[in-house]
């Protein structure tokens, strides 16, 4: 799916809306990104997971709003989709939000999943206490962000971590139902449940109210038409190319450390003419004709 990059946002605001599910998947850099586009989905998600591992930090703020939106940017420039940012819990306050947006924003970036969690917050699959913040509080988090938004398409998603809190279905749905009265364009609803039937009640009882997103890592059975039907609308393969890369350095590392020869591998891994024609190379050669003739 090629776009007019300075339309990203419109884009990835009509996928939020057009009354199907799409999947969208992470990248973590600009390479994985191209390999996203070339596997025809139609947006990307900055994965704020991925991007951290990628730079050998751990999910839990570790890496600064700045090194993270600098990646993003970077795999802005390598592709034509749109891209979603995961923003966390917005690096802070309000005010934190909002210099964050008018980045990503000015920059063509189409949006930002924000959580409801206290910041420095932790990765949710990591066990322990996961605090939320106070919903006025997030409210104004997201009335900040629409409010430098430079594009008036730029999407702004409330991520509630009430079920990853422990908190029942009730209170998800009392606090998404404040973050869409705030102006939220869709709710990003996460659990870490195996079965994903918290996941089917909550959009039942939603009720299309606005666009829902899930990232199903821990029910990945449920089938995709199951929530379409619901009412999913975006549904994340949150981190699934930078676990991919980890399985194989590590197979690769090993096999080249049990050989002491690089021989062998050389069958699995792809090979430098596959990483040029990604990286589109050839467009060198078109360049030089044009400015060095």
């Amino acid at each position: 799916m090629s776009i007019n990059k300075h339309n990203g946002a419109r884009i990835f605001k009509e996928i939020l809306n057009n009354h199907k599910v799409d999947l969208i998947l992470e990248a973590h850099n600009g390479l994985s990104a191209r390999v996203v586009e070339e596997a025809n989905f139609v947006a990307i998600w900055a994965s704020s997971l991925s991007i951290s591992s990628a730079l050998g930090l751990r999910d839990c703020n570790e890496a600064s709003w700045s090194q993270i939106i600098g990646i993003a940017e970077n795999m802005y420039d390598s592709v034509s989709i749109p891209i979603l940012f995961d923003g966390d819990s917005g690096y802070g306050n309000y005010n934190n939000v909002r210099h964050i947006v008018k980045r990503l924003s000015h920059y063509g970036i189409a949006g930002i999943s924000l959580e409801d969690k206290l910041f420095p917050k932790m990765n949710s699959f990591i066990s322990g206490e996961h605090t939320l913040t106070p919903i006025p509080e997030f409210i104004g988090k997201i009335k900040a962000a629409h409010d430098v938004k430079k594009d008036e398409d730029f999407v702004v998603i409330a991520r509630t971590e009430a079920l990853i809190a422990g908190l029942d279905i009730d209170i998800a749905l009392e606090r998404a139902e404040a973050y869409c009265q705030a102006g939220a364009d869709a709710i990003f609803i996460h659990s870490k449940k195996s079965d994903g039937k918290d996941i089917l009640e909550f959009a039942k009882r939603w009720n299309h109210r606005c666009p829902l997103v899930v990232a199903p890592t821990t029910y990945t059975s449920l089938p995709l038409s199951v929530l379409e039907d619901v009412g999913i609308s975006i549904y994340i393969c949150a981190n699934h190319l930078m676990r991919a890369a980890l399985a194989h350095m590590r197979n690769v590392a090993c096999q080249i450390k049990i050989d002491n020869s690089i021989n062998e591998i050389n069958y699995v891994i792809s090979p430098l003419s596959d990483v040029f024609k990604l990286l589109n190379y050839d467009e060198l050669k078109i360049a030089e004709s044009k400015y060095l003739s």
